[in-house]
């Protein structure tokens, strides 16, 4: 009896340390490598930043969240978590996608990128209402003055990779960030979009107050960002914040 209460004493420690993170979509093919390096299970939920915003403010369970420094100020007003216990973990810029057997187009000046827009019979990127990146795009078509040309040709993708249409060919050009496109079967990255209209995202770690796993969110953030963190960053296509 005494063996099985200890055996059921271990496993309730066990399941305890069981992390579960809410993070941001993007962030995944950094975190996800590093987690599997990590000493805990982790349990993980990608959701664009729109929606896990909403999953927050619902109650969802969660010990740490990865998210924006926008998204996280914002959770912070709310009163959600600390808006001081954050740490920066990687950084990511807004790239182009084709198809791996199609030419590259030049994006390498806001007038290229104009021209390639404008040339390409479809466009696809995340949808701005729930996704960083997609505001973002659609503040390049409207710097570059095609937002109307734009409209007609374009799809948006409410989550998961938004690329992935290029790759199936359905979809002749891609936008998203680069973490997003790396990863994705049958496409290729044509380069960053031009730096007049680069947005960088930062990805931030922020512990859960009510968490009862504190020690463990705690190291796992220092995980995150120890030494072994660079290779996988750019690996996956980020750079260190």
């Amino acid at each position: 009896m005494k063996v099985f209460l200890l055996g059921m004493l271990l496993a309730g420690s066990c399941m305890a340390q069981e992390l579960q993170v809410i993070s941001g979509g993007a962030a995944r093919s950094f975190v996800e490598p590093m987690a599997k390096s990590f000493s805990h299970r982790i349990a993980f939920d990608w959701q664009p930043m729109g929606k896990l915003v909403q999953s927050v403010a619902a109650g969802q369970p969660a010990d740490m969240l990865i998210v924006t420094p926008e998204v996280l100020q914002r959770l912070a007003k709310d009163g959600k978590v600390d808006g001081n216990s954050g740490k920066p973990i990687a950084r990511v810029g807004i790239g182009v996608a084709v198809h791996e057997s199609a030419p590259l187009p030049d994006i390498s000046t806001p007038d290229a990128m104009r021209k390639a827009l404008l040339a390409a019979k479809s466009v696809v990127f995340i949808n701005p209402a729930t996704g960083t990146s997609g505001k973002y795009v659609i503040e390049m078509f409207e710097k570059l003055g095609i937002a109307e040309q734009m409209k007609a040709k374009s799809s948006f993708v409410d989550s998961g990779y938004a690329v992935a249409g290029v790759g199936r060919g359905e979809i002749e050009l891609g936008i998203h960030q680069i973490s997003e496109i790396l990863p994705v079967p049958n496409v290729k990255l044509v380069g960053e979009i031009p730096k007049e209209f680069q947005r960088y995202t930062v990805y931030v770690a922020v512990p859960i107050p009510s968490s009862q796993n504190k020690d463990v969110v705690q190291s796992f953030m220092s995980h995150l960002t120890g030494p072994g963190a660079k290779p996988v960053l750019e690996k996956a296509g980020y750079t260190q914040p």
